[in-house]
């Protein structure tokens, strides 16, 4: 039995990582960092330094920025947010931007200088801009993960800091204590009235995008070629929904989506999959629940080793997570549900992270259904063993080896990708 500690530990990483957003989270982080910087200015600033880690400018080179008139990039994210973004809405901060407001941000971004520099910093998720208003300037960090401000001053003068250190760059929280047996028995005894407003917010955003994405054209439109294309069954569903979810808010739709690890796409990934499954077995809305709480922390339990941002394709661990909540919907068993992990790991571990856009569906779609096999061939009796590969005996140690993977073998990649992005790419 789970002490009571520990219940509240899983139940606090539930509450700091299933946030509301609208737009891919690296933008919109630019964006939440903008409007700060203009408020603690206390005027659109005249010059605008832009200082970002790589993955930043990995992330929003190529996704649209939600409310904007369709631009693009880093200029449009910074722009938008110092021209209209509302600082306490955090995450939403352009949520609420009428469309009056977009050939504001437009000249604003084509006629204020401003310099783009990558930074060098220990922190996969870096972005600091300092603006400059005449004699006077202003300077906002933020780091780790997307709404976490560390430095904001003013003409000199620090009004918040809070120190960092490179020891940990998954967020504020401690997340050692997780394990998938832990998971389970916290997903089947918690008392589920603490956790049912994250996840009913849960279910409805991110099911109402998704439902966007395949009822009207936005970018690749994977979820319609899927469903036109492939088998019409629950398996060809779980992973068109999903895919749909992320081709509309790469696309700049302004519909929210409830993020899992700092994103959009895992959070659509790890949940719309789930829902999909459980309306198609009629399960309980306790089911449901308990299933999108697995799903949720197995993919939160992976990125914990992972960090926010790296050249790990993101959408991978969360169709695991997926495969996790759908095993638990199907048949239940701890069993089940590693043997799901550890299967749905090994099929596509190493997928490359090369920044948000319109290929992320297909790669969530790809996911998913690794997810899925992953579940498929623990009903056949087959599974990966331990010394297959980066497979080890015992699915937490299997987790484990992936952010070794991901954190440290990958760290060479991610430096191509961006090299790859930044001067061979239009």
């Amino acid at each position: 039995m789970l002490n009571p500690a520990t219940v509240d530990a899983y139940i606090e990483v539930l509450e700091s990582e299933l946030l509301l957003a609208t737009g891919c989270t690296e933008p919109i982080a630019l964006a939440y960092n903008a409007a700060l910087l203009r408020k603690t200015l206390g005027c659109l600033p005249e010059k605008v330094k832009i200082e970002v880690s790589g993955n930043i400018i990995k992330n929003v080179k190529s996704v649209i920025v939600p409310n904007t008139g369709k631009q693009k990039g880093i200029r449009a994210a910074v722009s938008a947010g110092i021209v209209a973004g509302d600082p306490e809405a955090k995450l939403q901060v352009i949520s609420s931007v009428p469309a009056e407001k977009h050939p504001e941000i437009a000249a604003y971004g084509k006629d204020t200088p401003m310099e783009i520099i990558c930074m060098d910093t220990p922190f996969q998720l870096d972005i600091q801009l300092t603006g400059y208003a005449g004699e006077r300037n202003a300077q906002v960090r933020i780091a780790k993960s997307h709404a976490n401000v560390v430095h904001m001053e003013r003409d000199g003068e620090v009004i918040w800091h809070k120190e960092l250190t490179a020891a940990d760059d998954d967020g504020e929280m401690d997340k050692s204590f997780m394990s998938v047996a832990g998971i389970l028995e916290f997903a089947e005894t918690v008392d589920l009235s603490r956790v049912s407003g994250l996840l009913e917010r849960q279910i409805q955003y991110n099911s109402a995008i998704a439902e966007a994405g395949l009822n009207e054209d936005w970018g690749a439109n994977i979820g319609s070629v899927l469903l036109k294309e492939y088998p019409a069954d629950i398996k060809t569903e779980a992973k068109a929904w999903a895919a749909a979810g992320s081709d509309a808010r790469m696309s700049g739709c302004e519909r929210p989506v409830v993020i899992v690890s700092g994103s959009g796409n895992q959070g659509m990934t790890a949940s719309v999959p789930v829902i999909r499954y459980a309306y198609h077995l009629g399960v309980t809305r306790e089911k449901l629940y308990q299933a999108l709480l697995i799903s949720d922390l197995v993919t939160i339990h992976q990125k914990s080793g992972i960090g926010r941002l790296s050249a790990y394709c993101g959408a991978i661990s969360a169709g695991v997570g997926a495969g996790a909540g759908i095993a638990y919907l199907l048949d239940g068993s701890y069993r089940a549900i590693a043997h799901t992990i550890v299967n749905a790991v090994a099929i596509l571990s190493g997928t490359i992270c090369d920044g948000a856009k319109p290929s992320c569906a297909a790669k969530i779609a790809a996911s998913v259904d690794a997810g899925i096999l992953g579940y498929q061939m623990y009903c056949n009796n087959q599974q990966f063993r331990g010394g297959d590969g980066i497979v080890t005996k015992g699915v937490d140690d299997t987790i484990a080896n992936i952010g070794v993977l991901a954190k440290q073998g990958m760290q060479e990649t991610d430096r191509v990708i961006l090299e790859i992005m930044t001067t061979r790419c239009s």
